[in-house]
């Protein structure tokens, strides 16, 4: 059984500026949680088939999700990933006379059942908050680019 965790946010940018936010792995790092770590597997990129690994920073642990680009067009990015969760990563930039609303749908399963517990038990709702401070944290980069621009 698939759990989705779904948000979006309203961002005073242009579609371009807010996916470069996605793309780009310096402005990545700029609105990712700090405790996330995304190292690419190879060149960096988010063309098709571009894999790169997302590191959890808990000392000893470092859980890690490797992902591929499974979908790109224009104003949408799609990882999927495998390791303690499998799934996809879902961004989607979507042009409106506002600038840009951004979708972003995490869509996974745990297949352990003792992670899936603990997850559920201790993370989930802390997933979701973080979601939604990081599309917070990604809305304040792109304005900022935008009005530089």
């Amino acid at each position: 059984m698939s759990t989705q965790f779904e948000q979006s946010i309203q961002i005073n940018a242009s579609a371009t500026m807010v996916e470069r936010c996605i793309t780009d792995q310096i402005l990545m790092h700029r609105w990712l949680n700090p405790a996330l770590r995304c190292e690419p597997i190879g060149e960096w990129s988010t063309d098709v088939g571009s894999r790169s690994r997302f590191v959890i920073q808990i000392p000893l642990l470092q859980p890690t999700l490797n992902s591929v680009v499974v979908a790109r067009e224009p104003g949408l990015v799609i990882w999927e990933f495998k390791g303690f969760f499998q799934g996809s990563d879902r961004w989607e930039c979507q042009p409106d006379d506002q600038g840009t609303l951004l979708l972003n749908r995490f869509e996974f399963d745990v297949p352990n059942p003792l992670i899936s517990w603990g997850f559920n038990t201790f993370a989930a709702s802390w997933t979701q908050k973080d979601m939604k401070a990081q599309l917070r944290r990604l809305k304040r980069v792109a304005e900022e680019i935008n009005q530089t621009m």
